[in-house]
């Protein structure tokens, strides 16, 4: 069973086509809170071969009942003249009725991925009202930072994104961020190459890409980013099973002064979020 929340909204309505599709696995889908009957409407037009059933429905003991895979993109997005803690205010209501019906209603090892921004403070608000769940089973949307940084990285060696790797996201998806190529590898002329003078270029970095592209290949990857009470990415091994946080990476005094700045913004919010939470 699958659960997409906010599935009317247009991140979710580009990713519901690859919910169904492929060759494995026959899977429930679930919409939580919004009425998307249109939508619903053109999933079964679609005829896709692993769709076996729509629920749609805005009670969260039907939502939220026995799920695989819950894909929280509903959140309050910023309005105009809406200020910062206010956002962040009606997101921490969102995400702990959310965090409390994974609880509650859930598989234990269900596994949530939040999309809705700010992500890495959703994340663990919503893993921090779901107890039962372990925090391993949380992860939040990186890749929507990581895929451009990649896919930059690549457009200005003039070779695909395919031929890029290791290339790492410090912060989260603000200004502060920080996209690191120093450790990427990149295969040149069929010939695998690092720390090239042309990667190092590409340390400034564009903002853009699909939220639904990366929602699709963060489920391939199983989630990025495990909580550890910190709202930080960690560097993450893919190779491994499961994944592991990558010990031992060398920094240098240009990315650490980077990181620093990029670890402060997130673990201000944390401490605001937190608060909402305990007044509420």
């Amino acid at each position: 069973m699958v659960l997409v929340t906010g599935a009317a909204g247009q991140i979710a309505y580009s990713r519901l086509y690859s919910n169904g599709n492929g060759q494995d696995q026959p899977i429930i889908l679930g919409f939580g809170i919004t009425p998307i009957m249109g939508v619903l409407m053109e999933l079964q037009d679609c005829a896709l071969p692993l769709l076996k059933d729509v629920i749609t429905t805005d009670k969260e003991e039907t939502a939220f009942k026995d799920l695989d895979v819950a894909i929280l993109v509903g959140f309050m997005p910023r309005r105009d003249g809406m200020e910062w803690k206010d956002l962040l205010k009606a997101n921490m209501k969102i995400f702990k009725c959310q965090g409390a019906a994974l609880d509650k209603y859930a598989k234990k090892s269900v596994k949530a991925m939040v999309v809705g921004n700010p992500a890495n403070t959703n994340c663990l608000t919503t893993s921090k009202l779901a107890p039962s769940i372990p925090k391993e089973n949380f992860s939040c949307l990186t890749l929507l930072d990581h895929n451009p940084a990649e896919a930059q990285t690549a457009l200005k060696l003039g070779v695909t994104s395919g031929d890029v790797k290791n290339v790492i996201i410090w912060g989260y998806h603000s200004s502060t961020k920080y996209p690191d190529v120093n450790h990427a590898r990149v295969k040149l002329q069929g010939k695998e190459v690092g720390h090239d003078a042309a990667v190092i270029k590409a340390q400034k970095l564009s903002s853009a890409t699909s939220a639904a592209k990366a929602i699709c290949d963060h489920g391939d990857t199983s989630g990025l980013e495990p909580q550890r009470e910190s709202l930080c990415p960690w560097a993450l091994s893919l190779m491994a099973t499961p994944m592991k946080v990558v010990e031992g990476l060398p920094i240098n005094d240009f990315s650490r002064e980077k990181m620093d700045l990029t670890a402060k913004e997130p673990a201000e919010e944390k401490e605001t979020a937190f608060e909402f939470l305990a007044s509420a």
